[in-house]
């Protein structure tokens, strides 16, 4: 495979939250695949507006539901991030091409999915009494250590401030 991570937003509702999503998948060259209903506009006027410059690089297909993501897509390794998980997601095995869920902001991911796929539900290790962590955060961070797990596939390493001359301190 090419070391592309698939991300799954099952009805996202803050226009914001899946706008900073989509410029992590345009940094790390992940899928961003959107289960309707959204809470948003995504049209190219829309995109344009909100200043997206990178939506360009984002590799993006929208679904009508859950039944038509499954039918097209035929995912199997699947990863559903939720807070009612029993394990971290430091415990997942990720593999190249897989699919990270996130819920909706206001619910999370629907019990039947969690309930399908219980031993693919991680979650994010937080203090017992905080709700959660914002969606975009939570993307961020479970993208950042799969794509650790898979040694950064197609990813620069260094910036500009990799000098390959020693350093005479």
């Amino acid at each position: 495979m090419d070391g592309t991570l698939n991300i799954v937003l099952v009805e996202p509702e803050i226009p914001q939250n899946t706008g900073n999503i989509s410029r992590t998948c345009a940094a790390t060259r992940s899928r961003l695949h959107l289960i309707k209903p959204l809470g948003f506009d995504i049209s190219e006027k829309a995109v344009r507006r909100a200043g997206l410059d990178y939506w360009s690089m984002v590799d993006l297909t929208v679904y009508e539901n859950l039944e038509d993501f499954f039918a097209r897509t035929g995912a199997e390794d699947v990863w559903l991030t939720t807070t009612k998980a029993p394990g971290a997601y430091t415990e997942a095995q990720f593999r190249d091409g897989c699919w990270l869920f996130f819920g909706k902001e206001t619910a999370g991911l629907p019990r039947e999915l969690r309930e399908r796929y219980a031993s693919r539900c991680i979650r994010i290790p937080m203090r017992p009494e905080a709700r959660s962590l914002n969606l975009s955060n939570s993307v961020a961070v479970v993208a950042y250590e799969a794509l650790r797990q898979l040694d950064f596939p197609n990813l620069s390493p260094q910036g500009e401030m990799a000098d390959p001359r020693p350093q005479h301190i």
